[in-house]
């Protein structure tokens, strides 16, 4: 997942800059739109998230945006997002996902998933907003197996608001750091790389008691 989303997490910085030149605060319902994609369609896991709020938080400490604004607006739109996500996976469940071969709709990112909420419970899905793919996967499994819905919005809203701050104030309060700005393209693969190390230290650890 991290060679699909890297080509775009590259780009999204200037992309982004030229979206609020020419188009000003239609970069509101943009930026709300893809975050509810990225946590709501879970056909869409490979959309840069993390590194697309570290630049939103870039571009607001430059007057681009404003933050408190924007924060609000991602913040309730991924937990639109999840709610969304949550009851399609309730009333479609794994109907969906029955090829082992495909890259989006593959089961076993349904089992990875399934197995990382019933080790976790209601935490998981505050722990999977720090985990690209299993975030976008966890309110689909939260709705197939039929948890309830009271229960599912307070976890959900709980980890919104801080995934949503952390990375737009640290792009609010690094961003524009010299050597962070004249480094930026290395900045994000380090996001992107840190967002996923859960996942693959993980892995890691599973192969080697395997083994």
């Amino acid at each position: 997942m991290f060679f699909y989303s890297l080509p775009l997490s590259l780009s999204i910085d200037t992309f982004l800059t030229e979206f609020v030149r020419n188009y000003n605060n239609y970069t509101y319902l943009f930026l709300s739109t893809i975050v509810f994609c990225e946590t709501g369609l879970f056909m869409a896991p490979f959309l840069p998230e993390e590194s697309l709020l570290f630049v939103t938080g870039t571009l607001a400490s430059k007057g681009a945006l404003d933050i408190e604004k924007i924060t609000f607006i991602l913040v309730i739109s991924n937990i639109i997002g999840e709610c969304v996500n949550y009851y399609i996976g309730k009333r479609f469940g794994t109907k969906i996902f029955k090829n082992n071969n495909s890259i989006i709709f593959n089961k076993k990112h349904i089992e990875k998933a399934q197995t990382f909420y019933d080790t976790y419970g209601g935490k998981t899905i505050i722990i999977a907003k720090f985990i690209p793919l299993v975030r976008t996967f966890i309110p689909f499994i939260a709705g197939t197996a039929g948890v309830q819905f009271s229960n599912f919005i307070i976890y959900n809203m709980i980890g919104s608001i801080p995934w949503v701050a952390l990375f737009i104030i640290g792009g609010y309060f690094f961003g524009n750091i010299p050597i962070v700005a004249n480094n930026f393209e290395i900045v994000i693969i380090l996001i992107v790389l840190i967002s996923i190390s859960p996942a693959i230290i993980t892995t890691l650890l599973k192969r080697r008691r395997t083994n």
